[in-house]
């Protein structure tokens, strides 16, 4: 455990005292969400994401230590540990190494090498390996030939103690863990096409070589892709002189008549065990640590989508594009109720703009509309040019924006979106989903499976249970940042807060509709199975707006009500005051004159909670994602014939990947601005620049016509 604890804390250069405090509030249940929150002053003020981190290296090296105790005693079994064993294996760093230190004492399979022992030609591969015996070694082999054991010749038998020899090689953890350090420093991945004539996204790597050290892991990747389907073979370019050499002065004693041989079974066991084996190793390896990126990226952009800035108080209308199915429409009004449905055909090949235009005029006014939601999809600049034209003839002014509708079709099919609209035609339900993504995306986007969020790069190929995971960490750490109205969240948004599980969920929402509306969070220890743990656990994300303490509509901890109380109280308050608009401004510069070590102290509670006390208190009921960027609210169209070299444009960030970030700048395809495009300075990340649904300004310079791709750069603007 000492081990553990001293390895993470190294990896995440923390305390070691903050990893023992931390592991315990892992180890009793506690959530991440509730960890990073209200358990501060215990684990040093980690943030939620290195708490994540946090948890996947524990559940790692626990595994590790595990499989070692595993590895040790199968070895022990056999009478073969020794201490140095012993020492390598509380020296293995990662499950490969253990399992490359396990290999020799594995069960094998039926192998060249098991025959032949079998055959009781292990003492012949001894005598060879040894190059000591003077004898000529198919006098000596004549000894093991032997019907009985099927070795019919001399010439059998010394193959079957090579064979041996070579297993013996191969199964070395020594030679390798020398293998791969050459491999990872001075190997190189070469792809050749596997059918050059023909055309494929993967063309730039039809003749390609990078180092192994060097790839990055979009590249990787899209090599696995393109093997996969067939395009590219793949393969491992290493110094094998080098490789054989050292293997060959590690076991070769100087010049005897068993040299020839044992420098003929060192190449065998290289190429036909070694390579093979090690070459799948490294793939494995960098393929793991590929995705891992790729998950993270992925996470890292589905939480800005996520927390992306919500526009309340408004009617939306979603508008669906298509082309020979028609557009569908719906308006919804600013709690979400859907108002009005439709069907318009303004696209091809009905191209009925008139008839469209008319209907959409008529409900525009009607409803009152104050913005369209265009989903991103298919037909959409099509659509966002009739949009901009309609919209100019209406009686008021209306704005529109381009809305990510990203697994917006396959929630329209989910059984929950059934559940919310049983009336409703699968097909307008993606038009709601829209408009609703407006108003709050947090809300609508747990709704979908996270994998069908669409912000990040080859989700499909990488290791879907992790990415599962990750993601439903990014959506729980999401949703417990902006707290949740538990008056009016659904299940599936109820299910994401910390300690809610989602039949707990469902009960919530079951005990709101028999009860009426929940007035205080101790409430919520009547809901069937919401007991004390996993009150403690989510009381402090729940928000009851018009509660009867507006401390029901804050981060505060219930656990932390008498503080708040008192704390008011010092300044000559109660909480009742922080709905008075007048009073709050007063309490605000009161807050922010807080001494927060003598109030700590004087309080008995801790600096970092007390601070989130008095931010609390400061902006009760405050939406964090007031903070992020809004969408672009467009009421005209730029056409790709308009664009011109050197043109700055504003656009909103749609996608960030390992080699720069897609921009929506109001044309049909997204720009790249290339990561050597972002700064002046030199971008590791692109994602330290920028995130999705970021507002930037960009300049124009590269057009391709005929591909429809602009390439833009975010120097100098």
């Amino acid at each position: 455990m000492d081990k553990i604890i001293q390895t993470i804390a190294d990896e995440l250069k923390i305390k070691t005292s903050q990893v023992e405090n931390t592991i315990k509030l892992i180890d009793e249940g506690n959530t991440i969400p509730f960890i990073a929150r209200y358990r501060k002053e215990v684990t040093g003020g980690l943030s939620d994401e290195v708490l994540r981190t946090f948890g996947e290296r524990l559940t790692y090296l626990r595994n590790l230590e595990k499989r070692k105790e595993e590895v040790e005693n199968s070895i022990n079994e056999q009478g073969k540990l020794t201490d140095e064993i012993k020492k390598d294996l509380q020296n293995a760093t990662t499950l490969a190494e253990v399992e490359d230190i396990y290999r020799p004492y594995k069960q094998k399979k039926k192998t060249r090498a098991t025959v032949a022992k079998a055959k009781g030609l292990e003492p012949l591969a001894n005598i060879i390996l040894a190059q000591e015996e003077t004898r000529d070694i198919k006098e000596i082999a004549e000894e093991y030939v032997s019907e009985e054991k099927e070795v019919k010749t001399v010439e059998e038998a010394i193959q079957g103690a090579l064979d041996i020899i070579a297993e013996m090689i191969s199964d070395n953890p020594e030679y390798r863990k020398m293998i791969k350090q050459i491999i990872y420093s001075k190997g190189v991945i070469e792809t050749k096409a596997t059918k050059p004539d023909e055309r494929s996204a993967y063309e730039m790597y039809y003749d390609f070589s990078e180092n192994v050290n060097k790839m990055p892991s979009h590249r990787i990747l899209a090599i696995n892709r393109g093997e996969k389907e067939d395009f590219l073979k793949v393969k491992i370019v290493k110094d094998e002189e080098k490789i054989l050499e050292k293997i060959e002065k590690d076991i070769i004693k100087g010049e005897t008549q068993f040299t020839g041989y044992l420098k003929d079974t060192i190449q065998d066991s290289f190429k036909r065990l070694i390579e093979p084996s090690v070459d799948r190793e490294i793939r494995s390896d960098l393929t793991e640590k590929a995705e891992e990126q790729a998950i993270k990226v992925f996470g890292k952009n589905a939480k800005q989508l996520l927390l992306g800035a919500p526009i309340k108080g408004i009617t939306v209308m979603g508008f669906d594009p298509a082309y020979r199915t028609g557009c569908k429409i719906a308006i919804i009004d600013e709690t979400g109720k859907v108002l009005d449905i439709t069907t318009v055909y303004p696209t091809e090949p009905q191209n009925d703009v008139a008839g469209a235009e008319k209907e959409l005029v008529k409900l525009i006014n009607k409803d009152h509309v104050d913005m369209i939601a265009i989903g991103n999809g298919t037909a959409s600049r099509e659509s966002e040019m009739f949009v901009s034209e309609m919209i100019k003839k209406c009686d008021h002014k209306v704005l529109y924006t381009i809305v990510s509708e990203a697994g917006a079709s396959v929630y329209s099919a989910s059984k929950l979106a059934t559940e919310e609209y049983p009336d409703i035609n699968v097909s307008i339900r993606g038009a709601i989903s829209i408009a609703r993504r407006l108003q709050d995306p947090l809300a609508e986007f747990v709704k979908i499976d996270p994998k069908s969020i669409g912000v990040g790069q080859y989700q499909h190929d990488v290791n879907q249970k992790k990415l599962e995971e990750s993601l439903a960490g990014v959506v729980e750490d999401s949703v417990n940042k902006v707290g949740v109205d538990v008056n009016t969240a659904t299940p599936s948004l109820l299910s994401y807060v910390s300690g809610i599980n989602k039949t707990i969920a469902k009960n919530i929402v079951k005990y709101r509709d028999e009860n009426g509306k929940l007035k205080e969070r101790k409430e919520l220890l009547k809901v069937p199975k919401l007991g004390k743990v996993a009150f403690e656990q989510c009381a402090g994300f729940i928000r009851i707006p018009d509660g009867t303490n507006p401390l029901e509509n804050t981060a505060v901890h219930p656990e932390s009500y008498a503080i708040a109380e008192e704390l008011l109280k010092s300044l000559g308050y109660e909480t009742s005051d922080l709905k008075d608009k007048d009073k709050l401004t007063e309490i605000r510069k009161k807050l922010a004159g807080v001494k927060v070590p003598e109030t700590a102290k004087k309080l008995d509670v801790g600096e970092m909670t007390l601070k989130d006390i008095i931010d609390e208190l400061s902006k009760p009921g405050r939406d964090p994602r007031e903070d992020m960027p809004k969408p672009i609210l467009r009421q005209d169209v730029l056409k790709f014939e308009d664009l011109k070299e050197g043109m700055i444009l504003t656009g909103t960030v749609r996608n960030v990947i390992d080699f720069g970030a897609f921009v929506d700048i109001g044309v049909k395809h997204d720009g790249l601005v290339h990561i050597s495009e972002m700064s002046e300075k030199f971008v590791k990340n692109p994602s330290d620049i920028v995130s999705v649904g970021d507002i930037v300004k960009v300049k124009v310079i590269g057009i391709d016509q005929e591909r429809q791709k602009v390439r833009l750069s975010m120097k100098g603007v």
